[in-house]
């Protein structure tokens, strides 16, 4: 089996210290205004793993090991890591790191973090996951840890680039609301909280203490404009600096705009139709064409998934909703990805064939759903809902739609309520491991997979091959297995997969962006321009 060398800091410290001094003097003094498409919910960092939590918490709270634009790990609170045996992975704290508070970083804090990351109350859908695989902690000393495994784990580097370190002494005791309130929302990051008004701004303070050199951003204002035109309007107005998600219909003016450039990168973000596998049948959700619940759960027979996933016409998603801002797709990362398959392709468009589907699973006249989806989160989720519901209504599943503020979607989300929803994610770490163990492998709380599988869905097949393939030191191994789990992904449709993102921002003249491809707007990837 493969060793890895230890991997330093030293490369990625310069560069940031050097780009430090290349900022010019008077930007020191400057504020950054960020337009958020969505509402950061909570300064917890280990409450909800949603895309733009973990994006603000990113500035506040460092972890042991970071990803750049590219999902590329790097050293961050850990300074290196490196393979002891097939079961014990070491890393070598950062020292010198301190608090916001100046208390030092030890690797006290981090087995506090562990400890606390599986276990918070409440959480509609946490971070566990990426510890699952960790069965001890042993504290060398205050800046050496190892961690044991049950099985090998080459995923380990990759996992802990989800889990932000936070500090014994502040967060001991304390609720998600105290970081709300910025009691316990004490990090080492590159920015300190000021405060949160939920729904409506993040206020943040350089930290002049980090310790990869001071941003050049005195203060960073995040605002939440949801309201796509009016996030245009505001960059325009020069009231924000940068807002993300640029809605479609705006993109080709603003990249002929010569106040403001436009950067896009291929986003790790899917999208998907998710059906509930909670119910077995007699929901009001789904009914027969007279409005009487129907006895059995459709979605469970996998001739009605493959039906309406032939009813869709994914090209139609692309070229006239997303406006060529996405590739359609049937599976979960983009071309490229580590475990993305080249073989697969997304089911042909055939409305009659669905048909013919649906009458051989007993629905010759159909059925009657009601489906649920944001209306503020994704670029065009409501608008992708709306057109996949006309294309199902024309194959005999005549669906309602209910769309919902994403503050008003999550809670009834995490309580399971909808019958089918429109879903995505993001994946965080660039490997094909990242969607199978969060979102679908089975909901199991002692396993610690499956955090967001908000479908219920449970596959014995699924759950083999995520355990196998984070358990593959060969990463050539460890592809086939990927592979392996996305065919048979494509051929069982227990989610509907429809589209691939592309990301896009768009910042004011004089500043330079540096687009992520897991969607993530942050001041640290905002410079004055030279």
């Amino acid at each position: 089996m493969p060793r890895r060398t230890p991997i330093t800091a030293a490369p990625f410290v310069a560069a940031l210290g050097l780009a430090a001094v290349l900022a010019a003097a008077p930007a020191r003094a400057q504020t950054l205004t960020i337009g958020s498409a969505a509402p950061v919910t909570t300064i917890d960092p280990h409450f909800h793993n949603v895309g733009p939590n973990n994006a603000l918490t990113m500035h506040i709270f460092d972890r042991l090991v970071e990803r750049d634009g590219r999902a590329r790990p790097h050293p961050s609170l850990a300074a290196s890591w490196r393979v002891v045996s097939d079961t014990v992975w070491e890393f070598k704290l950062r020292e010198g790191v301190t608090w916001h508070d100046g208390r030092p970083f030890t690797a006290d804090d981090v087995v506090f973090t562990f400890a606390r990351v599986p276990n918070v109350p409440n959480s509609p859908g946490g971070f566990g996951g990426f510890l699952r695989a960790i069965t001890r902690v042993e504290v060398v000393d205050q800046y050496t840890l190892r961690l044991h495994t049950a099985r090998p784990h080459p995923l380990m580097p990759l996992d802990l680039a989800s889990v932000s370190i936070i500090a014994r002494h502040a967060a001991e005791g304390a609720s998600s609301e105290d970081y709300n309130t910025g009691r316990a929302a004490v990090g080492t990051g590159p920015y300190r909280l000021v405060s949160y008004r939920s729904g409506d701004r993040i206020e943040l303070a350089r930290n002049d203490a980090y310790f990869a050199g001071a941003e050049p951003w005195a203060r960073v204002n995040y605002r939440i404009v949801s309201n796509d035109a009016a996030r245009t309007a505001a960059l325009l107005a020069g009231d924000l600096d940068l807002i993300e998600q640029v809605p479609t219909s705006d993109l080709a003016r603003l990249r002929r705009e010569p106040r403001v450039t436009v950067t896009e990168i291929a986003s790790t973000r899917t999208v998907y139709m998710a059906p509930d596998y909670t119910r077995d049948g007699g929901t009001p959700l789904i009914t027969d064409n007279a409005g009487t619940p129907l006895p059995v759960n459709p979605f469970k027979d996998v001739r009605v998934r493959r039906a309406l996933s032939m009813a869709i016409n994914r090209q139609a998603l692309v070229e006239q909703v997303m406006e060529g801002a996405a590739t359609a797709t049937a599976q979960w990362l983009p071309e490229g990805a580590f475990g993305y398959n080249a073989n697969i392709r997304p089911r042909a468009f055939d409305p009659d064939g669905a048909r013919r589907l649906l009458a051989e699973a007993g629905y010759a006249n159909g059925f009657r759903v009601t489906v649920h989806t944001p209306n503020d989160r994704w670029p065009n989720d409501a608008r992708l809902t709306q057109a996949i519901a006309q294309m199902w209504t024309r194959i005999g599943v005549r669906v309602q739609v209910e769309a919902l503020p994403w503050t008003a979607f999550v809670p009834r989300r995490a309580r399971i309520e909808y019958a089918m929803q429109m879903a995505a994610w993001g994946s965080s770490t660039g490997e094909g491991s990242n969607f199978l163990i969060n979102t679908l492998a089975t909901n199991n709380r002692q396993l610690l997979t499956g955090a967001n599988n908000n479908a219920r869905f449970s596959g014995p097949a699924f759950d083999e091959l995520a355990a196998r393939g984070s358990a593959t030191l060969d990463d050539e191994r460890r592809e086939a297995i990927w592979h392996e789990a996305v065919a048979l992904y494509a051929q069982e449709e227990p989610l509907i997969q429809l589209i691939q993102y592309v990301n896009t921002w768009a910042v004011r003249r004089g500043l330079t962006h540096d687009p992520r491809m897991d969607e993530r707007t942050i001041a640290m990837g905002v410079r004055p321009a030279r």
